[in-house]
């Protein structure tokens, strides 16, 4: 019983001290700071396309695939969706199939290039795809994770990026997303076309 009434008037002491004003000048001046300061871009949200990034540059990256073929970034024409995933990352895996049939879907309207961020390469990425029936995604890889420095904030995988035909991104994805249904199609298709009729 005694422990409970102590309890009871610990609690209220707590509470009557978040309720104070003690703190009121300091949370104002803090307040005002945040206004007179630039506004920070909104978090990343897992799973939510966001544009807070667009106009950053495609990076003019080059990387090879497991036959030693190059991709050239900066060299590329035409729209590009550009996605950040490792054979270890649980959601980059499941994502993956879903990312073949947007690129077979949207086929001559955009390029989809799924981008390794593992380490070991063509070791793992190799046998991965020959585990799976993929159709339309290519196997770059990025051992260094030149590309996930660049991008993937806080390692966060997958990240997914759309490139307009000019170089700029126009959105992206961090975390996974359902790319093979028809309203990210719908999406995608919308943004694209926006970004030409603006350039």
């Amino acid at each position: 019983m005694i422990r409970s009434i102590c309890f009871a008037c610990l609690a209220m002491v707590a509470l009557s001290g978040c309720d104070s004003g003690a703190g009121d000048a300091a949370q104002e001046t803090a307040a005002s700071d945040r206004q007179s300061a630039a506004p920070p871009p909104p978090p990343q949200l897992p799973g939510q396309m966001v544009r807070s990034f667009a106009g950053t540059d495609l990076p003019a990256l080059v990387f090879e695939d497991p036959q030693g073929n190059t991709l050239d970034l900066g060299a590329l024409d035409g729209p590009v969706l550009i996605n950040l995933w490792a054979t270890w990352c649980a959601p980059c895996v499941v994502e993956m199939p879903l990312l073949d049939t947007l690129a077979g879907e949207m086929e001559g309207e955009l390029r989809v290039l799924t981008i390794s961020q593992d380490v070991r390469g063509a070791d793992v990425v190799v046998p991965f795809f020959e585990q799976r029936d993929f159709q339309h995604l290519e196997q770059w890889l990025d051992p260094d994770t030149d590309l996930g420095v660049s991008f993937a904030e806080g390692g966060l995988l997958p990240m997914t990026i759309l490139f307009g035909a000019d170089g700029k991104e126009i959105l992206r994805v961090a975390g996974d997303y359902e790319w093979d249904s028809e309203e990210a199609i719908a999406q995608l298709r919308e943004a694209l076309a926006a970004a030409e009729s603006a350039s």
